[in-house]
């Protein structure tokens, strides 16, 4: 990788200059550290985690307790509507 000098570095920032603006460049920054700033937080807690899950000794699982549903329990509103709707007859 080639290293830049002192009127390479004018150029480009010049070049960015040119291309967002100054009013832009504020908020690009800003929203550049917080996206630095996020991302370190989240792979620090995927460091965290990955130390924490090999301190701890792994034991297999207890198969979970079967749980009976409770029985269905018949009501007035599980009957049939059509009863209770008068028949149409077409003349």
């Amino acid at each position: 990788m080639p290293k830049l000098g002192g009127w390479e570095w004018v150029i480009l920032i010049a070049l960015v200059l040119l291309l967002f603006g100054a009013k832009r460049l504020p908020d690009a920054a800003r929203g550049l550290g917080r996206s630095l700033r996020i991302f370190k937080s989240e792979t620090k807690g995927l460091i965290d985690d990955a130390k924490s899950e090999a301190a701890e000794p792994t034991t297999p699982a207890a198969p979970p307790a079967a749980v009976e549903a409770p029985a269905p329990v018949a009501t007035e509103a599980a009957a049939p509507q059509a009863a209770a709707a008068p028949e149409r007859t077409e003349s």
